[in-house]
């Protein structure tokens, strides 16, 4: 598949089946799964799949990849929309394991922006009242365990989304 590149760190620069290092006592390291999109909507697809596949593979439960499948399409439609503006641009989606979590990393060259710091909404307001926009990163917030923004020194930004492998988005009113 183009756009997809797939390593894994074993550290020192040799590869070795997972038996084999917990046989020679080697520390897991962790596994890395990169995919590079153009900045289209129509890469959404192919955006949540790798994620969905790459997640499984890792070991999180079915609730933990649907929370992060909505989670990266709502912060990759962010991206393209409105980082982008819809103009050309392109977006690196990184998927690893580390410890008992599956850290999904978002890289583009956009404007810096950081949606972590969008007040939440006011959900009491009725509908008509209530402004246009902010829902998404408020439900990104809600579905994972954690949002990290870092503008990158390459120019861009870096959204961080760290979801718990056996976690699900917490019942309304319960603290993330």
């Amino acid at each position: 598949m183009p756009g997809f590149v797939q390593v894994l760190y074993t550290g020192a620069g040799q590869s070795c089946s997972r038996r084999n290092r917990k046989e020679a006592g080697l520390r897991e390291r962790p596994v890395t799964a990169l995919l590079r999109i153009p900045a289209e909507l129509h890469q959404l697809a192919r955006a949540r799949q790798f994620v969905a596949d790459t997640a499984r593979a890792l070991g999180a439960s079915a609730g933990a990849v649907d929370d992060l499948v909505l989670a990266v399409d709502e912060s990759l439609t962010n991206i393209i929309e409105h980082g982008y503006g819809g103009g050309p641009g392109e977006v690196e989606v990184e998927v690893a394991r580390e410890a008992e979590t599956v850290i999904v990393r978002l890289r583009d060259s956009a404007a810096p922006f950081d949606p972590t710091q969008l007040p939440d909404p006011d959900l009491n307001l009725p509908l008509e009242l209530r402004p246009v926009g902010g829902l998404g990163a408020y439900l990104v917030r809600q579905l994972v365990d954690q949002v990290i923004h870092q503008v990158s020194p390459q120019g861009g930004n870096i959204l961080t989304l760290v979801k718990k492998l056996a976690g699900q988005a917490p019942a309304q009113g319960e603290d993330v």
